[in-house]
């Protein structure tokens, strides 16, 4: 009954935490968009009435459930108003959230750099007795709500603090900018291009819109145009990117960094900043040909491959794989109205054998008009235990940019769009199963280059024969071009020269493929954004997924005693504990250890095909 084959198989589950309310995501504020405001006014007056119960009460363990309930409630708003912005197909929904979240981020970061807030958290740290007495996992909590404090410049003066805020409400605003800006089409003139591939793109009068790179297709000619147009640079885009990266420095140097990379690493398990291929083969060839090389390895033409990729399959493999290894099943459930913001999301309870509920996930996996071309894991609310008892079910989001459904067959995969699909799913269980006591570090909220760990390690699932013979084939990734050029921009600033030029070195050093003329792919990187200085993370995860794979699941993938631990271990804890704890309890490997086991893995690992041939 809890097939997901055909997507999906309908079974409702009756336990549902929204009550039946309307409203998206079942908050019923949520039914218009002048709902955000309503909600963002609540969070703000709750927060100011925590603080002030914070600053009132005695030093002790409530502190950091106070710190924590405050964090909720304006994460709560922010987060599904994150996700709102970018991904909701009416305008006005858009504008309200994207309102919303500069309102409640201008309001964190004026907490961030609040003395007498500061101060109540600073009496318990100081109190060694206290601290003592405190649980691991909430004093990890309190050490990383002081550290938020600290990199926000709280040690400053208050002019210098006032500088700070202001610093971050510009980086927040310039964030936004250049977001939007990365999705944002390129058109041509009809003319300029050849008539007879004007169909793979959308047609406007005298105009062809280019939306994405089409990197799939099998037409080079296409994947050449979507490459060199989609790409082209934008003078309004590189003003906002070079803006953002000095604005980004400026802040780092005032709270006491040399360098943007320095203040991101602080907190992570780097803790601070370190083959071509044929010479034919141009950048925008890799992800078609990666899939035409993996079909000749398994012999296997690509129209015969591409109905093993049905998005039903793929789900129905997941869903296999969880309940042998974890226990856990995944039932589609039918929606409030007004629930979803498009019809063709679907929403999934995640159900354990025994402990019930778990949460929801919330699958956008379809192309629509204004949709960002990129495939992301959401958190919607985290998780927490409340003050009366109860347990503050996780809610995600997937998103994805999959093709509909045509009248004659299902929506099919090619080995990209199936290995995304796994990936952004290990988020999603992260976030269901991180159990933790505090919201501030449910789920994937925990150190960057260990937050790919679960996602990474569903990579290594998919493409193990035992579990890929069962559903679909698979290839694998890496990310090295992406994580140097992004610590060169966050690092040593002015720059010493413009940011194309630094993309162009980076790419004939780093890539192995040639840098194209008037593209300026940095410009549609979104993740400069979100992941500042540490797009290395995929690396290091990467890594870390090695180790726990080799270790714990090569030879048995089904194995669900590992899978059990694998979650006890290391999910179960969120951002609750020091990531190099996690990998040691999961991996038995310590801190002397792991670095030798990083550099094996990847000393002359260079494919950029990104397949073990």
């Amino acid at each position: 009954e809890g097939g997901l084959e055909g997507i999906y198989r309908k079974h409702v589950y009756t336990l549902d935490i929204f009550s039946g309310l309307q409203g998206l995501f079942g908050v019923p504020e949520l039914s218009a968009p002048e709902g955000f405001r309503i909600a963002q006014e609540n969070a703000l007056r709750k927060a100011d009435l925590l603080v002030e119960r914070v600053c009132s009460l005695p030093p002790g363990p409530q502190t950091v459930l106070i710190f924590d309930e405050l964090s909720d409630s304006l994460c709560r708003v922010a987060d599904l108003a994150d996700f709102v912005k970018i991904a909701h197909p009416e305008r006005a929904f858009r504008e309200a959230a994207e309102e919303a979240c500069r309102s409640i981020g201008t309001m964190v970061e004026k907490l961030n750099t609040n003395v007498e807030l500061y101060q109540s958290l600073q009496k318990l740290l100081a109190d060694k007795k206290l601290v003592d007495s405190l649980d691991p996992e909430t004093r990890r909590v309190a050490e990383l709500f002081m550290f938020d404090f600290e990199i926000s410049g709280i040690h400053l003066d208050e002019e210098k603090r006032k500088r700070a805020v202001d610093l971050n409400v510009k980086i927040l605003d310039l964030s936004n900018t250049f977001l939007m800006g990365t999705n944002f089409p390129n058109k041509i003139e009809k003319h300029l291009l050849p008539e007879h591939i004007h169909r793979n793109f959308v047609v406007t009068g005298s105009h062809v819109i280019i939306d994405g790179l089409h990197a799939e297709a099998p037409d080079d000619l296409v994947r050449e145009a979507a490459y060199k147009i989609f790409l082209y640079p934008n003078a309004g885009q590189l003003k906002c990117l070079e803006e953002l990266l000095s604005n980004r420095d400026l802040l780092a140097k005032l709270v006491g960094y040399s360098t943007y990379s320095h203040r991101a690493l602080q907190g992570t398990i780097a803790k601070n900043p370190g083959k071509l291929v044929h010479p034919e083969l141009m950048p925008w060839d890799p992800p078609y040909y990666s899939g035409v090389i993996r079909a000749e390895r398994y012999n296997i033409e690509p129209s015969l491959y591409c109905p093993f990729f049905s998005l039903g399959a793929c789900m129905e493999g997941l869903n296999i794989l969880f309940t042998k290894l974890l226990g856990i099943t995944l039932y589609a459930e039918q929606p409030a109205k007004g629930e979803v913001w498009c019809e063709d999301v679907r929403k999934l309870a995640v159900v354990h054998e025994s402990e019930g509920l778990l949460g929801y996930i919330y699958c956008d996996f379809f192309q629509r008009a204004d949709k960002p071309h990129q495939d992301c894991h959401f958190t919607i609310r985290g998780g927490r235990l409340k003050e009366d008892g109860e347990y503050q079910l996780p809610v995600v989001v997937l998103m994805l940019n999959l093709p509909h459904s045509s009248r004659n067959s299902p929506t099919l995969l090619t080995p990209g769009m199936m290995e995304n699909l796994f990936h952004e799913m290990g988020h999603a269980m992260h976030s269901m199963l991180g159990r933790t006591r505090y919201q501030h570090v449910t789920g994937t909220r925990c150190p960057t280059d260990f937050a790919e760990v679960p996602s990474i390690l569903m990579e290594y699932f998919a493409n193990d024969y035992r579990v890929v013979t069962q559903f679909a084939r698979h290839y694998q990734t890496g990310q090295v071009f992406y994580a140097t050029l992004d610590q060169i921009y966050h690092g040593k600033h002015p720059l010493r020269t413009s940011t194309t030029d630094i993309l162009r070195e980076t790419q004939e050093k780093f890539y192995g493929l040639p840098y194209v003329p008037n593209t300026a792919w940095q410009l549609r990187f979104s993740h400069l954004v979100g992941y500042g200085a540490k797009y290395y993370s995929y690396l290091m995860s990467r890594a870390v997924a090695s180790m726990v794979w080799k270790e714990c699941f090569q030879q048995d993938p089904f194995n669900r005693a590992a899978g059990e631990r694998y979650r006890r271990e290391m999910l179960a804890h969120g951002g609750g504990r020091e990531p190099m704890l996690m990998v040691q309890g999961k991996t038995k490997q310590g801190l002397v250890t792991f670095p030798s086991s990083f550099f094996k893995r990847f000393s002359g690992l260079y494919i950029y095909l990104n397949i073990e041939l």
